[in-house]
């Protein structure tokens, strides 16, 4: 059975990207990088936004506000090529331009529930914040990563990475830091149906 991570990466204040900034924010060193490449093999789960927006880095197209590709991009790019992926739309058409991708139309949370009970290995999304609200709330999720990066992007942030969220518990397996300024920590999430003290008066219980 395979397992499945939300890896997201946010600024302080919980935006995945921002207007004018690079990728990484432009903050990501040495230790960082090199522990990128040294992940598992992963299968990366995607929706159709993200796919448009990544396969467009892989053919070529660069940022809005750069001249080129930073190196440290490239290579991450060229290692998602390479990766197997599934792109869940239904508003794109076969084939897919980029390489190593299949097309799903169906609904992903079954869909993704089926990959974990049939495949092994790691399955993890990329970018795709609904999917990832889904596929949490759904309970499908085993481990939730979350890299901090040392920005503050309240006038430029964009994408508010837990608007829509559920509320989660979540138990620490793993912390560490890179390069003495990026923050990374791991939890095993479970989704509450109420607060400890219950659920506020009027409100519903979420499943």
């Amino acid at each position: 059975m395979s397992e499945l991570l939300v890896d997201v990466i946010t600024s302080l204040d919980g935006y995945a990207s921002g207007e004018g900034w690079p990728g990484f924010w432009g903050l990501e060193g040495p230790e960082y990088l090199a522990w990128l490449g040294e992940q598992p093999e992963v299968t990366y789960l995607m929706g159709a936004n993200t796919y448009r927006l990544m396969s467009g880095f892989a053919a070529g197209e660069v940022p809005s506000g750069q001249d080129g590709f930073r190196p440290e991009e490239e290579a991450s790019v060229d290692e998602l090529t390479r990766a197997p992926k599934v792109v869940f739309s239904a508003s794109l058409e076969e084939p897919l331009t980029w390489a190593n991708c299949t097309l799903v139309r169906g609904d992903a949370v079954e869909a993704v529930r089926a990959l974990k009970s049939t495949g092994s290995g790691l399955l993890s999304t990329i970018g795709s914040l609904s999917l990832c609200r889904s596929l949490l709330r759904a309970g499908l999720v085993d481990r939730f990563r979350v890299g901090v990066f040392p920005v503050i992007t309240g006038a430029t942030g964009e994408e508010r990475v837990y608007d829509g969220y559920p509320d989660v518990a979540l138990e620490m397996t793993e912390q560490r830091t890179f390069d003495g300024r990026i923050l990374l920590v791991e939890y095993r999430p479970r989704v509450l149906e109420h607060p400890p003290l219950g659920a506020p008066e009027g409100s519903t219980a979420r499943a």
